[in-house]
């Protein structure tokens, strides 16, 4: 099933699900459309353009909440997974708290700059981390 924005419904659950004093990692599987689309409307740049502009307005507003992207990388391949489930790129993105997260989410201007996340998409997933013990 193709996922893109969060399920508001799903939010309590996931956050009580959150220690409210701990670091979160959240980790971003990223599939790209080859063209942006913006409200049924095909963009002239791709969905990587489209994200890069939704980048460009909140790496900085990262900073400003104590959180930083600690790892972007290419995903190459998946070894154990459904055949048909490939990403084009790994985002990790570290925040001092779940209060911080959802501070972001919260903010008006922030909502505004999603408009491009949602372009550049196909597919994602948003998956929340804690640190833990090795197994």
């Amino acid at each position: 099933m193709k996922t893109i924005n969060p399920d508001m419904q799903q939010l309590p659950a996931f956050l009580a699900g959150l220690p409210a004093d701990t670091p979160i990692v959240m980790l971003n599987l990223l599939r790209f459309r080859k063209v942006a689309e913006y409200k049924g409307v095909a963009a002239d740049y791709s969905g990587r353009e489209a994200y890069r502009r939704y980048s460009e307005f909140t790496l900085p507003r990262l900073a400003e909440i104590g959180a930083a992207v600690i790892f972007v990388g290419a995903a190459r391949g998946s070894l154990i997974a459904p055949p048909d489930e490939q990403w084009d790129e790994v985002l990790l993105v570290r925040y001092p708290s779940v209060a911080a997260f959802m501070g972001m989410l919260a903010a008006p201007d922030y909502f505004e700059a999603t408009r491009h996340r949602t372009a550049a998409l196909e597919d994602s997933r948003l998956i929340a981390t804690v640190e833990s013990r090795a197994p």
